[in-house]
């Protein structure tokens, strides 16, 4: 029974967790050097110098954040925000004529007209089941006469079927974990009082001397709760007990999700047409909305001000972030993603950040479009491989760079996330998804150092969340100094210089304690470096090449234009 328990939590605190650790962590080690400073980050000091002694000057680059929303009173990230200069702020009108109103600094797709914002939404999995259940199920299905689009849905739905089983052993799991909260919970409250203040860390709880024996009781059970799951010393007691009370409400949802179809939240606060991609005009401005904590950590990692004395030290120089709330708690929707891809490419992004990601993409046909649209607008687009410690060569993660009908998009990396071995014991982060096929460079993701919600708050994140906006930084380094290279040409750039370290370099295969390379786990084989990537950028002549892309399919045009009273840029 413990093992079962001990497996569900290993599992939930995957993302906050990191058992093991060598020596103590630097603040923004991921932008320290492999040589000089014996961590593997992307050697930024010796990149900034580079740019230096070449005296190159940058032009300013816009990165798209498809995220949760962004702090937009951040001190670290409040002058970097991207302003849409054709739009007077406030004032009620769509004053560029782009169908978006007072789109000051992006826009929230999940957002309602009378300011409501989607906060929860339930998994993908069960909106597909639910969506095509009556349409299949106990149906004759013959594929050999469905079309690629709808051979596609069919095996998505398919596979949704089969997934929305819950074994007794993943109820058992909750059961246990509800036990352990409610302890978890009862220690919490006593250390509150104690301790004269409801927010506390790891750390503050070691260094804390209880007056009363319970006090003392709930200590040693709460660290050495903590200490077995391998939870960080910086982490706070509110995360910790959010994080485990979403786990098992989102465990519960999935147990009667088969019976019972998911609460439509978009008819309740958007109320779009969802089916219909052309009814695109939806949402508000509220670009923070609730729960920024994600897209304001993924932001300050890209582009946190550098060198004005306070906080971080974001990795580019001369960067605007357009901010575009699409992630909600769950998975987004696929029209979101799609519509926030035209916005940012129509706007000026040279770069999206895409950290999330889900097993089932049903409308990917939207987001295929907007995929070849953003590579015939020289846009590059990078994607987050995910947290499972899955192979993606084998398991669906969306979005990729696979188009419906079996072609390639040129435009898009997908991200693993690094870590150092002194810091997790491998250099491959034990969460991170991989794919020899699929996953083309690894880049930090484990104890990045960066800004949260609050206006001056600072923390550690894990994931391959993490990992990807370091490699938009080093992509909007690459486009503001050499904004001659392509989208295509910026993707070869990381793609080429990234480190490929050798054997002597432990490396464990994800998930497992089984010793591999970094060949096995990803297309390059390399962990990504930016003075590498600026180095080699300088070498390559510049080139007006126009990106070579396949048309987007003349049905797809007219799903997504024909009915619209605006066109697309």
């Amino acid at each position: 029974m413990f093992k079962k328990w001990l497996l569900a939590f290993t599992i939930l605190f995957i993302t906050i967790s990191n058992a093991f650790s060598q020596v103590e962590t630097p603040q923004g080690w991921h932008l320290l050097s492999p040589t000089k400073d014996s961590f593997y980050g992307i050697d930024a000091a010796k990149a900034y110098q580079f740019i230096k002694e070449k005296n190159k000057k940058s032009t300013t680059v816009i990165v798209a954040v498809l995220d949760s929303g962004v702090d937009t009173t951040h001190e670290d990230l409040k002058g970097v925000l991207w302003l849409n200069e054709k739009e007077i702020p406030a004032n009620g009108k769509d004053d560029d004529g782009n169908g978006y109103i007072d789109d000051m600094h992006g826009w929230n797709f999940l957002g309602g007209k009378d300011g409501r914002n989607i906060i929860k939404a339930g998994d993908e999995k069960t909106r597909v089941y639910h969506r095509y259940k009556d349409k299949y199920f106990g149906k004759i299905n013959d594929t050999t006469t469905m079309s690629v689009q709808e051979k596609f849905i069919y095996k998505s739905w398919q596979r949704a079927a089969n997934d929305m089983v819950v074994s007794t052993e993943d109820q058992t799991n909750v059961v246990y974990v509800e036990i352990a909260l409610k302890t978890l919970k009862k220690n919490d409250k006593i250390l509150i009082e104690e301790m004269g203040k409801p927010e506390y860390t790891l750390g503050d709880l070691e260094k804390f001397t209880p007056k009363t024996d319970a006090g003392k009781r709930a200590k040693f059970g709460y660290i050495n709760t903590m200490k077995l799951f391998g939870v960080e010393s910086d982490v706070k007691n509110t995360d910790i007990i959010h994080e485990i009370e979403s786990y098992i409400e989102n465990k519960k949802a999935a147990i009667e999700a088969k019976d019972t179809p998911p609460y439509d939240f978009r008819a309740d606060f958007i109320k779009d047409d969802y089916n219909n991609i052309t009814d695109r005009y939806y949402g508000n401005n509220d670009v923070m909305g609730p729960g920024s904590k994600h897209g304001t950590h993924v932001s300050g990692i890209i582009a946190g001000q550098r060198k004005n004395g306070i906080g971080i030290d974001g990795i580019a120089d001369n960067v605007k972030i357009m901010v575009l709330r699409v992630v909600p708690d769950g998975d987004e929707y696929d029209k979101d993603i799609a519509l926030a891809i035209f916005y940012a490419v129509d706007n000026g992004a040279k770069i999206i950040n895409m950290s999330f990601g889900k097993s089932y993409s049903p409308d990917k046909k939207w987001i295929d479009s907007a995929i070849r649209y953003a590579a015939a607008k020289d846009v590059l687009l990078l994607h987050a491989s995910g947290n499972d410690g899955s192979d993606v060569d084998t398991k669906e993660n969306f979005p990729n760079p696979i188009y419906v009908d079996g072609s390639k998009a040129p435009n898009f990396i997908t991200i693993g996330a690094s870590s150092d071995p002194k810091i997790s014991g491998t250099l491959a982060a034990d969460f991170s998804n991989y794919g020899v096929q699929t996953v083309d460079v690894f880049a930090p993701g484990v104890k990045i150092y960066s800004t949260l919600p609050g206006g001056n708050v600072y923390g550690n994140q894990n994931g391959t969340s993490m990992a990807t906006p370091v490699v938009a930084g080093i992509a909007a380094m690459i486009r503001s100094y050499y904004p001659n290279l392509t989208a295509v040409q910026t993707r070869q750039v990381i793609e080429k210089s990234a480190i490929v370290v050798g054997s002597d370099v432990v490396v464990l295969k994800p998930g497992t304690k089984d010793k591999t390379s970094m060949k096995e786990l990803s297309v390059t084989g390399g962990v990504v470096n930016l003075y590498n990537a600026l180095e080699m950028a300088d070498k390559i002549k510049s080139s007006n090449t126009s990106v070579i892309v396949k048309p987007e399919p003349k049905k797809q045009k007219e799903l997504l234009r024909k009915k619209s009273s605006k066109k697309i840029k």
